[in-house]
């Protein structure tokens, strides 16, 4: 599937279209036998749920072609979640007890003999075997022998306002395989388009802030625009460097040494090297040592203009130079997909844990839970739990859209942020004050007005709401278990008496308007490429922070691998460790003034003069205690080093 994560340049919301699906708790999905198919085991959530009687348009012809994935269970499937839960619990044995990547595959991967039978049934049905990972069988055919080799009829449905190809019903695989089949993902095409080789663009037209600014929270007040909540407000901040958002978040004299963080995104900034190292020197960051940051890329690129493959090197800058200023010396490798689709996605995650490229993975995609399905999902989730026993955390972001509701109309969580088998990372408006000191944090969620025509007053103020941190209840997630006795119940209960997964665990800045400066190449109104800063926020900002953060933990206990480090961050609730964030800090309505530039780049077009609230994240609340904001908190002076007391 596709997905969008808006990526907010100081509050200017900038699509990053990628592809997303993940979620469920299951270490894979459970074969059950097909009622009228007794020598075969059903592949459940391969047949969408938009597949419907009455979107059907007929059968696909049979000459058509299809590209699909056979993901294997492996020889143990129970076996891999249950050691990934127990390595990953503070209170268990196993804790700790990680497995290398060589290990984790002979005790839970797929065996020579079941990848031989796989690719025998589907060659026997008359398809090409066109790849094989120890994660899967890809292969291309026809669609009588898809259906041949899957028990199912495929038609053309209607999905909105296009027509797409899915399974009539639940594909199947042979029961003699065993259980070896995990899903298969590609037979139906929405939307999975096919596209040819393509070249990478260049950087996308410049951005850049107006002033005036503040240097640090507070530090200059907009004196002559209307006041808010009944006194004068700030400028926004320039953006923070590393050396705030440092000690804010505890670092004391941990960087990072020793750690290996990795970062995923689609394709790869042609000018990152430079970038990063012209950042870093122009605010006070660590200089990068030789081989600290390492690219592993991809041979070719695909669905760059679908993509919008430019919009995603920004993402990439945004995530290294974030990390770098926090955990200046911890090894950074970022690992580029070929797209913004699911498959080339799990190919990065993938490349991650196969060859175990760091400890540490940040992860700023994502997409609406409503667009995740479960085949996915539960090929997510096994990549996940490999990385686990491995010692390997995974960190999504939460989402930019709050509930969701302003930007899909449904109230929902994103994905893969929703797994419970990673870490999801909400958002704050943070104020740091004169001299480093951390003063205070709000829920990230925030509401806009303008200046009236006269300059006297704010036009409808507060205004609406544009963005927040992502955060909620998810519909298809159980509860894990280390959610249990913190989470409230209403909030676990929202969509199920049983309870499901809430969304975030932990979170750092995030809001634009309390943001991280960012320099980055970009392409000036002349048609000329030069370096350049600005402000940005978003969710986006704050996984890799955390990622950072915990790249100082790791540090501070001995380089020891923190892992899937759910488990921990939920035994340290209610701890002095957490900054327990809320949406009213100081007792008064929070704002901060805007000027920006109408075109993004220079005052020829014009300024436009605004206020934005804080803490106003669509229905969701930052509360005492954990909330669907900001979940336990933001880490507090003693969070990087608690993780050396287990």
């Amino acid at each position: 599937m596709r997905s969008n994560r808006a990526k907010l340049r100081a509050g200017v919301s900038m699509a990053a279209t990628l592809p997303m699906l993940a979620g469920a708790l299951a270490l894979g999905i459970p074969a059950a036998h097909a009622a009228d198919s007794p020598n075969r085991d059903t592949l459940a959530g391969t047949k969408p749920a938009w597949a419907t009687a009455k979107a059907d348009k007929g059968a696909t012809a049979d000459s058509s072609q299809v590209s699909a994935r056979v993901y294997l269970a492996g020889k143990d499937a129970a076996g891999l979640a249950a050691y990934a839960k127990s390595v990953s619990d503070p209170s268990s044995a196993s804790y700790g007890r990680y497995l290398s990547a060589k290990q984790a595959q002979a005790r839970f991967g797929a065996t020579k003999a079941q990848v031989a039978a796989v690719k025998s049934w589907l060659e026997s049905a008359g398809l090409k075997v066109t790849g094989t990972t120890q994660h899967y069988v890809s292969v291309t055919g026809d669609v009588a022998a898809a259906e041949k080799a899957f028990g199912t009829q495929l038609h053309n449905y209607t999905k909105g306002s296009k027509t797409y190809r899915a399974p009539a019903r639940t594909a199947s695989a042979p029961a003699a395989l065993d259980g070896a089949v995990l899903t298969v993902t590609g037979l139906d095409n929405a939307p999975h388009r096919a596209s040819s080789k393509e070249q990478l663009p260049p950087p996308d037209a410049v951005f850049k802030n107006s002033g005036p600014f503040s240097s640090y929270y507070g530090s200059k007040i907009a004196s002559t625009l209307p006041e808010a909540y009944g006194s004068k407000i700030p400028y926004a901040i320039k953006g923070y460097t590393g050396k705030q958002l440092r000690a804010a978040y505890g670092a004391g004299t941990y960087t990072g040494k020793g750690v290996r963080v990795a970062i995923t995104d689609a394709y790869a900034s042609p000018t990152i090297a430079f970038d990063a190292a012209t950042y870093a020197k122009k605010n006070g960051d660590a200089a990068y040592n030789t081989s600290q940051l390492k690219q592993v890329l991809p041979k070719n690129y695909t669905k760059t203009e679908e993509c919008g493959a430019a919009g995603w090197y920004g993402e990439e800058t945004l995530d290294v130079e974030a990390v770098h200023a926090v955990a200046p010396d911890a090894n950074i490798t970022y690992v580029g997909a070929a797209s913004c689709y699911d498959d080339d996605l799990l190919d990065s995650l993938s490349k991650v844990v196969d060859n175990h490229l760091a400890d540490i993975v940040s992860n700023s995609w994502g997409d609406i839970e409503a667009n995740q399905t479960p085949d996915l999902a539960a090929a997510y989730d096994q990549v996940f739990q490999f990385g686990a026993v491995e010692g390997i955390g995974f960190y999504f972001s939460s989402g930019d859209n709050g509930d969701e509701v302003a930007n899909t109309g449904t109230k929902q969580v994103d994905t893969p942020a929703n797994s419970a088998w990673v870490t999801a990372v909400g958002g704050t408006s943070l104020a740091v004050g004169k001299g480093d000191k951390y003063l205070w944090e709000t829920g990230w969620g925030t509401e806009k007005a303008t200046l009236s025509a006269d300059g006297k007053s704010w036009t409808g103020f507060p205004g609406a709401f544009t963005s927040g941190a992502g955060g909620g209840t998810s519909k298809t997630v159980a509860e894990p278990s280390y959610q249990k006795g913190v989470v409230p119940n209403a909030l676990a209960t929202a969509n199920n008496a049983a309870g499901n997964r809430v969304v975030p665990d932990i979170s750092a800045i995030a809001d634009p308007n309390t943001g991280f400066l960012v320099g980055q190449t970009q392409t000036f109104p002349d048609g000329s490429q030069q370096y350049s800063e600005y402000r940005i926020g978003g969710t986006s900002l704050a996984s890799p922070v955390i990622a950072a953060v915990q790249a100082l933990a790791q540090q501070a206990a001995g380089g020891k691998a923190l892992g899937f480090a759910n488990p921990s961050i939920y035994s340290k609730f209610g701890s002095r460790v957490y900054h327990d964030v809320t949406d009213n800090p100081t007792g008064s309505g929070l704002a901060v003034a805007r000027i920006d530039f109408i075109n993004g780049s220079d005052a020829s077009g014009g300024l436009s003069t605004s206020v934005r609230s804080l803490g106003k994240d669509s229905s969701l609340s930052a509360v005492k205690g954990y909330d669907d904001v900001t979940g336990v908190g933001t880490p507090a002076n003693g969070y990087v080093q608690s993780f050396g007391r287990h």
